[in-house]
């Protein structure tokens, strides 16, 4: 049955491509999401504006040309199962970078650890948009490991899910969101009116994954108690709805203090302590937080497999049902 076959494809497809991530990293030349990124850099230089509307226009033409075209490659292959399970293979591997994401935490980790605060500086804005020559030490580890926090839904697990709801186009539609969201959705003189679009619909295809992440990062964590209580009691004060969830339960799992005083741009930020319990994060921290992504990595396949997998079931005891 074609729905059946389409369940199996995402389910070969994701792990192939998990597997790829794991064992390969980002493409290190023609890397897919930074072509799309060159392509939306040219349409805001065509349409931008001080103005919402124009925004809008530019999140519907990049974000959903790339969704139009994964479609029509996936409608392309849809009848032969082990191309399907390619292309979904070799999307998931695209849109995903836990591996280069624990690479480049592990980098600056290297650097705090070695005291060649230089170096950690150098490496610091692979991972984030912060001012790296505002922060010493213990505030480039306290950065490192929200990022490794926000990111793991980001990178990997949001676009699972997305990948589970809709195949490839969601799969390729998110990363699309994510990478508008990154180029255009903070709140800069230039972008505060035309990437409001792109902002806002970052927040909605993140919501999902955001929530699945700080689920797992509870049940992959080594504190659940306080992992739960950061999330509860301080997630909601952060004031991104999505990465205040991810980063608190992260902060209670790994029974550290994160969240305080940043810079973005030379402009800053006082945001709320997240598991204001915990003890500073350190060096050491950093580690630990990109084995906890892995696992909730890993499980987050898992989960988004099963649940394709149970819904085929579902599916098909309905049809014989009737």
């Amino acid at each position: 049955m074609r729905a059946d076959r389409e369940h199996r494809v995402f389910a070969y497809g994701a792990a192939a491509g998990l597997l790829a991530d794991l064992l390969l990293g980002d493409p290190r030349r023609g890397h897919p999401v930074a072509a799309f990124g060159r392509a939306a850099g040219a349409v805001e230089r065509a349409l931008w504006n001080d103005h919402r509307g124009w925004g809008a226009l530019h999140t519907a033409v990049c974000a959903g040309g790339a969704a139009a075209g994964a479609a029509f490659a996936a409608r392309a292959v849809r009848h032969r199962e082990p191309a399907a399970v390619a292309l979904t293979a070799a999307a998931v591997w695209a849109v995903v970078g836990g591996t280069t994401l624990g690479r480049e935490a592990r980098a600056v980790g290297g650097a705090l650890e070695a005291g060649d605060l230089d170096v950690a500086r150098e490496r610091l804005p692979h991972l984030c948009g912060r001012d790296p020559q505002s922060l010493d030490g213990p505030a480039m580890a306290r950065a490192v490991v929200e990022s490794v926090a926000e990111n793991t839904s980001d990178a990997v697990v949001g676009a699972l899910v997305w990948g589970a709801v809709a195949g490839v186009p969601g799969l390729v539609a998110f990363r699309a969101v994510n990478t508008l969201d990154a180029m255009v959705g903070h709140r800069s003189p230039r972008y505060r009116r035309f990437g409001w679009a792109s902002a806002r619909l970052d927040d909605l295809a993140g919501w999902p994954g955001a929530r699945l992440t700080a689920a797992l990062a509870v049940v992959c964590g080594g504190d659940r108690r306080g992992s739960v209580r950061a999330w509860r009691d301080d997630a909601h004060r952060h004031p991104s709805p999505n990465a205040g969830r991810v980063e608190a339960a992260f902060a209670g799992a790994l029974g550290v203090r994160l969240g305080g005083s940043l810079s973005y741009g030379g402009r800053v930020e006082h945001r709320p302590v997240l598991n204001g319990e915990g003890r500073d994060a350190g060096v050491a921290d950093i580690e630990r937080a990109v084995r906890l992504s892995r696992r909730v990595s890993g499980l987050a396949l898992a989960v988004c497999v099963g649940g394709r997998l149970a819904y085929g079931a579902f599916r098909a005891g309905k049809r014989r049902a009737s």
